[in-house]
């Protein structure tokens, strides 16, 4: 009874899955609309993308970001302060950071779209060059299909992903680290060993760095930042 209950609910309303699908297929249309008007561009004006969405985050952050600087410098000189002076500066740039943290998502979440676009684009350009992953010469041959970009949009808003092995996770994990790089605080992906972190690493760095990413592998992660 319990199941047939379940299934004519499900029925009704949908599976959680599919309401979530059906809410980010509009951004996977607006990913690739942005992504066929990028494919005209040269490189160095793809690459110029990524320093506007960086500008758009520095404009988005600045006065939080100069008030706390203001706050650290006031700590540099804690032999000066008073224990609940310290305590209520401590608080004070606390909420600040969080408050430049939300600032910072709420840019990328409006940002999400075009800087997928334009990652797309360069996946696509990168088609056909090859180079050493794991001691061997691998050619790049991945351009995200709609799926991965389902699961790269789930990702960012903080949804958990599930594919099975073969609908490349790899790629998935890319845009979502490209995107909360753009913000200059680092972004780790975690794999399960030490060879895969190694292989990822190696297999997508050239794509950060053809946007002045900075790649590294530590032990079971490897990352991404500015």
């Amino acid at each position: 009874m319990i199941d047939k209950v379940g299934k004519l609910i499900t029925k009704i309303f949908g599976s959680k899955s599919e309401k979530d699908i059906k809410s980010i297929q509009p951004l996977i249309e607006e990913i690739k609309s942005y992504s066929s008007s990028l494919e005209a561009l040269s490189d160095d004006e793809l690459k110029a993308k990524t320093e506007h969405f960086k500008q758009l985050i520095a404009e988005a952050t600045n006065e939080v970001r100069n008030e706390i600087a203001g706050l650290k410098g006031k700590l540099d000189h804690i032999e000066e302060l008073q224990d609940a002076d310290h305590r209520q500066l401590t608080d004070e740039l606390e909420e600040l950071e969080n408050k430049e943290l939300e600032l910072i998502e709420q840019t990328l979440d409006r940002i999400m779209t075009e800087a997928y676009a334009v990652l797309k684009d360069t996946c696509r350009r990168f088609v056909g060059k090859s180079w050493k992953v794991a001691g061997d010469a691998i050619e790049w041959n991945m351009i995200p299909y709609d799926v991965q970009l389902v699961g790269a949009i789930a990702l960012h808003q903080g949804k958990v992903a599930e594919m099975k092995t073969g609908e490349g996770k790899t790629l998935v994990s890319i845009f979502p680290a490209y995107l909360n790089a753009l913000a200059g605080k680092g972004v780790h992906v975690i794999t399960v060993n030490n060879y895969l972190a190694k292989r990822d690493a190696e297999w997508n760095e050239p794509i950060f760095n053809f946007h002045g990413l900075k790649v590294d592998c530590n032990y079971l992660f490897f990352g991404a930042q500015f």
